[in-house]
């Protein structure tokens, strides 16, 4: 069996690197950038001490990506608040998602992180209100056509994302974690009511810590996407490592996934993160999942998928099977979104119908 990348022996143990020659941290360099964890990599070094010990280049490198993501941490929090304003009096509390809950809760693995969104989760009955203030408050809908926006409100989870005139600053407001056309439909009234208020944060929560972790695996497993697939696991790897502290969390967990009907992407959370990144996962809990995950030899087939798709996208981490690995999941990942009829009806407009726009280059905050 072939070594795993430098990157994910590096993230399992940051000592390991105190023997590498210039070449292999040439490697994992540009490995750790190719993931976007640059900046995480420095934080796994700061932790340990070992900033000092490393080749000047590197700690350079690391140093300059560490000070791009501190500046993303300071924006999310100036716009947390900014949208707190606007929303006052509409959304109590305004609770927040994924990359921005992490960064306001001040967990561990919003360090290093890098945001392009923030993301957020009201009632459904409240959307017209909440996208109503926003508008007044400089926040716009990008330019769909009339096919995106019916995509949109009538079949997804969210608005269409709205960017600020002034900041270009973007913000997706979420009124549950999955599409309505999705097999799966956690209720989101079940995630509203379990939120955790911040101590410090007047109006201002996060998701519970179980619905916090499950929502991180839906998004990356139900999911087509995987150009950010290695930090979205490393994210789950920091959300267990910091949870499993937590009185009955593992108790608690596999049965709220149920709950929630979210067995399958817990599974293959828990899975991946512990074969990837060494996660610690009681090893009942891992048998419990067991019968909701996939039969044998499909569960062969998603290994193969996702252990080439949650690598990052290197040469150096990539074989003969890795694009065709990751065209797959995207094809299954809208599949799981939409019934068949509507995914071929989806996919036909899109490749046939909907006008061509010029590409126009992601926005960040700055």
């Amino acid at each position: 069996m072939a070594a795993p990348p430098l990157l994910l022996q590096a993230m399992r143990d940051p000592l390991s690197t105190g023997g590498l020659a210039p070449a292999d941290w040439d490697l994992l360099l540009r490995q750790a950038g190719a993931a976007h964890l640059l900046a995480s990599l420095w934080h796994r070094f700061d932790r340990l001490g070992l900033l000092a010990q490393l080749p000047d280049y590197v700690a350079e490198q690391l140093e300059w990506a560490h000070t791009v993501a501190r500046r993303h941490r300071q924006a999310v929090g100036w716009e947390i608040q900014l949208i707190g304003q606007a929303l006052d009096g509409l959304v109590q509390p305004l609770i927040l998602l994924k990359g921005a809950a992490y960064c306001a809760a001040g967990l561990p693995c919003a360090d290093g992180r890098l945001f392009s969104d923030v993301d957020i989760l009201v009632a459904e009955e409240r959307l017209p209100e909440v996208e109503a203030a926003l508008m007044l408050a400089g926040w716009i809908g990008g330019q769909q056509d009339a096919y995106d926006q019916r995509y949109y409100r009538q079949w997804m989870h969210e608005l269409p994302p709205m960017t600020h005139l002034r900041r270009a600053t973007v913000i997706d407001v979420h009124h549950a974690i999955l599409p309505r056309t999705a097999a799966q439909r956690p209720n989101p009234a079940l995630l509203r009511a379990a939120a955790v208020p911040l101590p410090g944060q007047a109006g201002v929560a996060v998701l519970a810590p179980a619905d916090m972790l499950l929502h991180s695996a839906v998004h990356l497993f139900s999911d087509g996407e995987f150009d950010h697939g290695l930090r979205d696991l490393a994210d789950i790897d920091a959300l267990i490592r910091q949870f499993a502290t937590l009185p009955r969390f593992w108790e608690q967990l596999p049965a709220r996934a149920a709950q929630l009907q979210l067995q399958r992407p817990l599974f293959y959370a828990l899975r991946y993160s512990a074969r990837l990144l060494g996660t610690p996962v009681p090893e009942g809990v891992g048998a419990a999942l067991r019968p909701h995950g996939p039969a044998p030899r499909l569960l062969a087939c998603m290994d193969a998928l996702f252990g080439r798709a949650l690598l990052p996208n290197d040469a150096s981490c990539n074989d003969a099977w890795s694009g065709m690995a990751r065209f797959l999941l995207y094809i299954r990942g809208n599949w799981l979104r939409m019934p068949a009829p509507l995914l071929l009806r989806h996919l036909l407009h899109k490749a046939l119908l909907s006008p061509k726009k010029d590409p126009s280059p992601a926005v960040h905050l700055r």
